[in-house]
């Protein structure tokens, strides 16, 4: 597989890049994303067979930070990194609330997705790029997958809407939320504000989702181009043993959306 790299640039000029085709080439998918000197490693593996009589979908999102991110290592007693950390957890399912909906539904095939922090320059938030690496991850796998989507950080600082705010740039913050989605649709939301109007909520969504359209437009391409690649035409034609029965895994739709104003309209249809 070729080595491709495409970069987006956020409203404050800062870029993400993100790489497919060197490290991890074992897997089904995998990329490399860097945002300065912060960078993740996310992987996606999936079983060939579903496990007779799954009726639910499978999938496990591991979100892991090690101390040779900051170039450190553990020290004293115990010398060896143990099990994950609340922070790590709470990141996991915020990935995993994102993607779990977009699998097709008669897919039971166990899916696994690893996110590492490669290295962390204390500065820019590593958990804002995970959901972004994960699905890239999968834009770039053979696994089914019905929509792309990206996860953001947007914080309201002295009035102003900022994606992906640094560790400095969040002491000044009065909203903080996390936004997963599609280019059409919500997925996740989560976060905390001081008492915010409604409206401001409903902007803060929509900066969200402009953002995230850039990050989607991206692993649409990258579906786009490993659809010429045998190894997904060859997987996709497989077929998946579920509750007994064979299922014929079904046809991933390549095509794109553009990004239309929902929030907007639904908002002042309320």
């Amino acid at each position: 597989m070729n080595v491709i790299t495409k970069t987006v640039q956020l409203p404050d000029g800062r870029t993400i890049s993100i790489e497919t085709g060197k490290v991890a080439k074992q897997a089904d998918g995998s990329v490399v994303l860097r945002m300065n000197n912060t960078v993740l490693l996310a992987t996606v593996t999936a079983a060939k067979e579903a496990v007779p009589g799954t009726d639910f979908m499978p999938v496990t999102v591991d979100y892991r930070e090690k101390y040779y991110a900051t170039g450190r290592f553990p020290g004293g007693f115990t010398k060896r990194e143990g099990k994950a950390t609340d922070e790590e957890i709470l990141i996991s399912r915020l990935v995993d609330r994102a993607l779990r909906p977009l699998f097709p539904s008669d897919f039971h095939c166990e899916v696994f997705v690893q996110i590492w922090l490669l290295s962390s320059d204390g500065k820019d938030q590593p958990d804002a790029l995970a959901g972004f690496a994960a699905s890239a991850a999968m834009a770039c796998s053979t696994i089914p997958f019905e929509h792309t989507i990206s996860e953001c950080r947007v914080a309201r600082i002295n009035g102003e809407y900022v994606i992906d705010p640094t560790f400095e740039q969040m002491k000044d913050a009065d909203l903080d939320i996390m936004v997963g989605c599609t280019k059409d649709n919500l997925m996740m939301v989560e976060g905390e504000m001081s008492e915010v109007q409604e409206h401001d909520l409903v902007e803060a969504l929509k900066a969200a989702q402009k953002a995230i359209g850039l990050d989607t437009g991206v692993e649409e391409y990258w579906k786009r181009a490993d659809a010429e690649n045998e190894k997904r035409e060859k997987r996709e034609r497989e077929t998946v043993k579920s509750s007994g029965t064979t299922v014929k895994l079904p046809d991933v739709s390549r095509e794109t959306f553009p990004i239309d104003d929902r929030l907007t309209n639904g908002h002042n249809e309320a």
